[in-house]
């Protein structure tokens, strides 16, 4: 995929020094720009090379100023969605005017700096000095929550997307890349700044049933009272008063909303963040959750579809084209689940085919994720079965 700002491309051959320099000043030739201002790396773990070999190679050959990324399980270039990666997706990006900044951050940064006033000084990046932040975070080794609520206090009403990093589940690994370096736990967030800006598109796997309610009681990770009632019976008494046809669709697929927003009258589809239904104890009346809920938050249950999914994600495509008016488009940074998918939607590349086709062409690169990062209103949160883009535009 090649654009007049950006050019990204896949790499599928077995590791080979001279085979990726070459295939990288290839890249470098095909970007139409005297400059790089940054470059987005996406790496499977089972591409056999010393990933430090690899990261200075790209940045020679590419000369690419500033280069962050992270591990994947399945990369995205342009309108193409690799399930399953062997090799590595690399875009080059040409943003005129643009202010960009990368900060690693790790666990015992958290513990340092806990003030909004802290952490400008730990980034040199007061928010006037930033118009969006892309993410690249490992989820097995780092406290991602516990960093996003400081991030969201420290850059109030900037855009915060990206997501997860995917790798080796079957031993909890991922990396993340920040020029020459990878790092196998923390967060890599790169400001967007300058005359650049990013506009966030977050589109999400689900479609309400039933009512809205109060939780009344809760308790770790468990719902324990929904409307003074046991949690479970609400559950159940939402599932009976569905149509036939709809509890088939619901069956294994329920999942919880929980309201961005508790101080709204009316909620629409993509108020709610959504999390999954890990189990229900009908004895004790409890449901539990993959959150920590409380008294008095607002949720609505929920179910995966995919027709709703894809519904949603060209809705939030179209809002977007309109938001666009006299804004110049330079390219996009995709983050989506890994439950979405050919196994979700029962066809190759829905979530990056349908952007070309609302907003194409377009370099786009990006990763299935383990969660992804996306603002809801005026803060940024954690999504599941979520595809979260972060289009460059003009500011």
């Amino acid at each position: 995929m090649r654009t007049a700002h950006g050019v990204v491309e896949t790499f599928n051959e077995p590791w080979n020094e001279q085979a990726v320099a070459a295939w990288a000043r290839g890249l470098r030739a095909n970007l139409a720009a005297a400059s790089v201002t940054f470059g987005v790396l996406f790496v499977s773990p089972s591409f056999k090379a010393p990933i430090t070999d690899l990261l200075e190679i790209l940045r020679l050959e590419a000369r690419i100023p500033l280069l962050v990324g992270a591990s994947t399980s399945g990369g995205i270039h342009g309108g193409h969605e690799s399930e399953q990666s062997e090799g590595f997706v690399l875009a080059l990006y040409h943003i005129p005017g643009a202010k960009v900044k990368a900060t690693y951050v790790c666990d015992a940064d958290l513990a340092d700096h806990t003030s909004a006033e802290e952490w400008h000084r730990f980034t040199g990046i007061p928010p006037s000095a930033t118009n969006g932040w892309l993410l690249f975070a490992d989820p097995f080794q780092t406290d991602n929550e516990a960093w996003l609520r400081q991030w969201n206090l420290a850059y109030p009403g900037v855009p915060i997307i990206g997501g997860l990093a995917t790798g080796n589940s079957t031993e909890r690994q991922a990396s993340v890349f920040l020029d020459g370096k990878a790092f196998s736990e923390g967060t890599v967030a790169l400001s967007i700044g300058g005359a650049a800006a990013l506009l966030p598109v977050v589109s999400q796997g689900c479609c309400p049933i039933g009512d809205t309610w109060t939780i009344t009681r809760a308790e770790r990770n468990f719902i324990l009272g929904i409307g003074n009632r046991p949690a479970y019976s609400v559950l159940v008494d939402t599932y009976n008063r569905l149509p036939a046809e709809e509890q088939q669709r619901c069956r294994d697929n329920i999942m919880v909303g929980f309201a961005s927003d508790e101080y709204r009258d009316e909620f629409e589809p993509g108020d709610f963040l959504v999390r999954q239904l890990i189990g229900a104890d009908p004895r004790a009346g409890a449901l539990a959750v993959g959150a920590k809920p409380r008294a008095g938050q607002t949720i609505q249950f929920q179910r995966r579809d995919s027709a709703a999914a894809s519904t949603d994600l060209i809705r939030a495509l179209e809002r977007t084209r309109g938001r666009l008016t006299n804004r110049r488009l330079y390219g996009g940074l995709l983050w989506t689940c890994c439950g979405r998918g050919r196994a979700f939607f029962g066809t190759p590349d829905h979530d990056a085919a349908l952007i070309q086709e609302h907003l194409g062409p377009l370099a786009v690169a990006g990763t299935t994720a383990n969660g992804e990062i996306g603002p809801v209103g005026s803060r940024s949160f954690f999504h599941a079965y979520t595809a979260s883009l972060a289009l460059i535009v003009s500011a």
